[in-house]
């Protein structure tokens, strides 16, 4: 109906292209306009002036040799002012970028490694932006922004990297729970040796304790018993500790207990060292 009246509608962001007698004539934007067909005037086509993007998969392979599939996100769309260019210019807009994405991809990832190519996600697309809007611009379309969406390389690659990496953190995890052992080990043995320290100054002053008791005790008998030694006293006290002790063990059910000869002869040799032992330990208290 609308080549009837000679009248034809351009929708919002679209741009039409006028021919006359099958030469470019104008550029239509959007809205109505008269299209005399009997004139030679008639419509070449429509240009849509939104933002596309377009996805391109690209296999190569980076400089340690491993194969990637690089995808890039490419956005575009058509310049009002060059609507001529573009819609002349270009039969396959889409294979025209995918073909410039190919080559700047090619030959920038095999100069990286496998690592870097990750790192520098960010240049690789610079200089895919870049050589595109060089291109691109000549032929009436605005390279928008440029995307390296994603690197995959070859699945034995990621598990390989997964086990470098998983195993790397094991060996950290290992010295981490090595160093925390040592701590642990290093702190209960401070621990022991400090107990043990003053296990033996609290035996020490036990032993003393007793040294200066039995010292007294001898003395005193020796002074209130006229004509008893110290020696005598001494034989007196083995004794009796001596029984003591023999009755404790009888009378205990369940007791250990080591057996030394316990006959009169032992107890005189037992009394014999004991009394040896005093004196020594009397030595510094009598200088």
């Amino acid at each position: 109906m609308g080549n009837v009246f000679c009248c034809v509608q351009v929708d919002q962001s679209t741009v039409a292209i006028k021919e006359r007698f099958g030469k470019f004539d104008e550029v239509l934007e959007p809205g109505c306009h008269c299209l005399p067909w009997f004139l030679g005037s008639q419509l070449a086509g429509h240009l849509s002036l939104r933002l596309q993007q377009l996805d391109v998969r690209c296999e190569t392979k980076t400089k340690d040799n491993v194969f990637v599939n690089v995808v890039a996100s490419i956005q575009y769309r058509a310049l009002a002012d060059k609507a001529s260019d573009a819609f002349y210019k270009l039969s396959n807009t889409r294979s025209q970028i995918q073909a410039y994405v190919f080559d700047v991809i090619r030959a920038s990832v095999p100069k990286l490694n496998l690592d870097d190519a990750f790192e520098q996600k960010n240049e690789i697309a610079k200089a895919v932006e870049d050589e595109l809007e060089k291109a691109m611009s000549a032929y009436g379309y605005e390279i928008v922004q440029t995307l390296i969406v994603d690197i995959e390389p070859d699945e034995h690659v990621k598990r390989a990297m997964n086990e470098i990496n998983a195993a790397a953190r094991l060996r950290v995890a290992a010295n981490e729970k090595a160093e925390a052992e040592k701590i642990l080990q290093i702190k209960r043995a401070e621990g022991e040796a400090e107990a043990k320290y003053l296990s033996g100054l609290g035996i020490a002053r036990q032993r003393q304790a007793i040294v200066d008791g039995l010292r007294d005790s001898v003395l005193g008998f020796s002074v209130n018993v006229p004509g008893t030694t110290a020696k005598d006293v001494m034989d007196m006290v083995l004794v009796t500790q001596y029984f003591d002790t023999m009755k404790e063990i009888g009378a205990t059910s369940k007791s250990s207990a080591v057996f030394i000869p316990h006959g009169p002869g032992a107890v005189r040799d037992v009394a014999t060292q004991i009394r040896d032992g005093l004196l020594q330990a009397s030595q510094p208290n009598l200088s």
